[in-house]
């Protein structure tokens, strides 16, 4: 079970550090759920040191799929790893809507990732007219197949799925339990054809479409949902730490 705060374009550098060290200082560690924070790029040798010596792993929001070069703005995994991340988000719906990602610059992404020890966090879900129409389970096929092509891993544990029905990110709506689990379990499916059932059966694949402490436990009791990609709840941590709890007690 992993939660993942996903803290977006939020938090300066003092009130990260603030956000962070309150989330150690509340936490009860639970051995069956992993914890991870994903602050801004520029906070995140803050964050490093104010979660060092804790449980809590560091995370990236991005990163580009080259090693060095002439591309002004962007972080490159050797720096992540440098800095102390062991996750990287790759393919979130708002970089693919508003920076025109694609499945193939994600897949060039994962590949990078799990080449420099990084695990990546694969972002996948479809749009409100993606579902109405029927083609949800296309889209979600599509973005995997895509996304992860000659991805190689050696476990289940260099990789996590992050599921975003988009139509559900900061809109007031959310999917229900049976919604979530239905493509969950499709994801799980295509897994197991890409890198056999025993390898699928250790990924973890992560709800991530707002959910919050009022919906965690049902969320989280999921036979496929594995924990959450959690954002604006991340941002509290009383509402991030009973997340936390809920995964736990989902374990139980």
């Amino acid at each position: 079970m992993l939660i993942a705060g996903n803290w977006k374009m939020n938090t300066d550098v003092s009130s990260a550090i603030e956000l962070a060290r309150n989330i150690v200082e509340s936490l009860n560690e639970h051995e069956e759920v992993s914890v991870a924070i994903c602050p801004p790029a520029v906070n995140l040798a803050d964050v490093a040191r104010a979660i060092d010596g804790s449980s809590v792993y560091l995370g990236a929001q991005n990163m580009h799929f080259e090693d060095a070069g002439a591309y002004t703005g962007e972080v490159s995994a050797d720096m992540l790893t440098a800095v102390g991340c062991r996750y990287v988000i790759i393919g979130h719906s708002e970089r693919r809507q508003y920076f025109a990602e694609t499945d193939e610059s994600v897949n060039l992404k994962v590949r990078r990732a799990v080449d420099r020890d990084l695990v990546p966090i694969v972002c996948v879900g479809e749009h409100l007219g993606e579902r109405q129409s029927g083609a949800a389970h296309n889209v979600v096929a599509r973005q995997i197949s895509r996304g992860l092509e000659d991805v190689d891993i050696d476990s289940g544990r260099s990789l996590v799925i992050a599921y975003e029905p988009v139509w559900a990110i900061g809109t007031g709506h959310t999917a229900t339990p049976e919604q979530a689990q239905e493509m969950h379990e499709h994801i799980r499916g295509l897994l197991s054809d890409q890198f056999g059932a025993d390898t699928a059966g250790s990924i973890e694949i992560l709800y991530g479409g707002s959910m919050k402490p009022d919906n965690a436990d049902e969320l989280l009791s999921q036979p496929d949902v594995d924990g959450g990609l959690i954002g604006g709840a991340s941002l509290r941590a009383e509402s991030f730490i009973s997340i936390i709890e809920s995964a736990a007690a989902s374990t139980g």
